[in-house]
């Protein structure tokens, strides 16, 4: 019980911008949730790309970058409290949509890695090549699929 009190002050103790963005993110998380689920990756991908249109929105890059990773923060703050958990594609595509809707171009990232002989998917976000979400330890060793294919694609040619 004293953990909840705990984390009721220091969410009221932030800025009303903060307690609003860390709302938005735990609906954001859900609605990811629920739409994985009922329409699929590649619907709900779309839907957010036709949204929420990602354009620069003229900040420079390092005020942009340090305010996508305090999203990302606030986004996983939301994410430990909800009642349910969340993985890592219900947290990117969740924050991907929370940054669109602030004209953050970020990039949403699907890779995969073979580790003692399974497969392994993972999906992050990224702003200019840095990783804005990554809870692994190290997810450095995960290979964007776009990256892969880009690959198969030159030694084809």
């Amino acid at each position: 019980m004293k953990s909840v009190m705990h984390t009721w002050q220091r969410f009221w103790r932030t800025s009303s911008d903060a307690r609003g963005i860390v709302l938005e993110a735990a609906c954001a998380l859900t609605a990811a949730r629920v739409s994985l689920h009922a329409i699929g990756f590649r619907r709900c991908k779309t839907a957010i790309e036709r949204l929420t249109p990602a354009v620069r929105n003229g900040l420079s890059r390092r005020p942009e970058i340090e305010f996508a990773h305090a999203i990302g923060r606030w986004e996983s703050a939301a994410a430990r409290h909800l009642p349910f958990t969340t993985n890592c594609l219900d947290r990117s595509l969740a924050l991907w949509w929370l940054l669109r809707r602030r004209g953050i171009a970020a990039d949403l990232r699907i890779g995969g890695r073979k580790q003692n002989g399974q497969f392994q998917a993972h999906a992050w976000v990224e702003l200019d090549g840095v990783v804005l979400d990554d809870r692994t330890a190290d997810g450095s060793d995960f290979v964007p699929f776009e990256s892969r294919m880009t690959a198969l694609e030159t030694q084809v040619r």
